[in-house]
């Protein structure tokens, strides 16, 4: 063991910074806050262990089943509707018939850039029921005016709208490399042979794209059940659309709760550990792993 540490000490000097910082930043909080979600304390005054009491305070805890139930649906629609429009839009930037395509790549780019706290203020603007840009087309076409943020029934909309058209970006970059990565010889071939371009995508390039749209899918889960900027930004009514990271913030930093704050990270942590078991599971399970 030693001998194998000084022969790769640089290798392993070279790489230490990261385990480094996934130690103190990541390992070790994670551990602390596993301890402290056992204990009351307001992080000032002396701990108190509670035991499992935390935990027992969520099963009657309304916010936190508003919360995830809110967070449940954030992530089913952000991940059909990011995936849907990535894979739309990133084919259209590959297709030839587009002109300017640097031009497009950097415009669809932009909403992933901007500061998701200006952004979740402009929607707000956008959505506000007597001045908003949202009613004032509604209206227009004869509808009538929606709170959107104030009715605990619309309050989720504008949050799932902002999400879905900040990430979708990013995703669509990611898509579109891996359509770039595609062998063009595959669709000559296909096209020889008569099949047409909605056969190409759905027997070609779906198939080639499930690596990456596996990866898209894990990363989209765990951007939905950590979305705070929108919830926080356009919060609704009471926890209409409260979710689950931004209630762990707002019962340990605004209310002092720090034993029950951990006790939503805990939870948390468990919720991702359980869907990304299953994802990789299912996919075991289909031979792609």
């Amino acid at each position: 063991m030693l001998k194998t540490l000084k022969k790769y000490r640089y290798p392993y000097l070279f790489i230490s910074p990261f385990f480094i910082l996934f130690l103190v930043f990541q390992l070790i909080p994670t551990v602390w806050t596993f301890r402290i979600s056992f204990v009351d304390w307001n992080g000032l005054k002396k701990m108190k262990p509670v035991g499992l009491a935390n935990y027992r305070l969520m099963m009657n805890d309304y916010m936190f089943k508003d919360s995830i139930r809110n967070t449940t649906l954030y992530w089913l629609v952000s991940v059909v509707l990011i995936m849907v429009f990535s894979v739309m839009i990133a084919t259209m930037l590959n297709s030839r018939l587009l002109r300017a395509r640097q031009f497009f790549k950097t415009a669809t780019f932009l909403p992933y850039v901007c500061a998701s706290v200006a952004m979740g203020l402009i929607f707000g603007m956008l959505f506000e029921e007597n001045a908003g840009l949202i009613n004032g087309i509604l209206t227009s076409l004869g509808g009538e005016r929606i709170p959107w943020l104030t009715s605990s029934k619309y309050a989720r909309i504008p949050v799932e709208v902002l999400f879905v058209w900040r990430l979708t970006p990013w995703f669509t970059q990611i898509v579109l490399s891996g359509l770039l990565n595609i062998p063009e010889e595959y669709y000559e071939a296909a096209t020889v042979d008569g099949a047409s371009a909605v056969q190409r995508f759905f027997r070609i390039t779906l198939p080639l794209l499930s690596n990456i749209l596996f990866f898209c899918f894990v990363t989209i889960t765990v951007d939905a059940w950590k979305l705070f900027n929108e919830a926080y930004v356009l919060a609704g009514p009471g926890s209409s659309n409260t979710s689950l990271f931004q209630l762990m913030y707002t019962t340990a930093f605004k209310t002092f709760k720090l034993g029950y704050g951990s006790a939503l990270g805990c939870v948390l942590i468990v919720i991702l550990l359980l869907i990304s078991f299953v994802q990789f599971a299912v996919r075991r399970r289909l031979g792609e792993i």
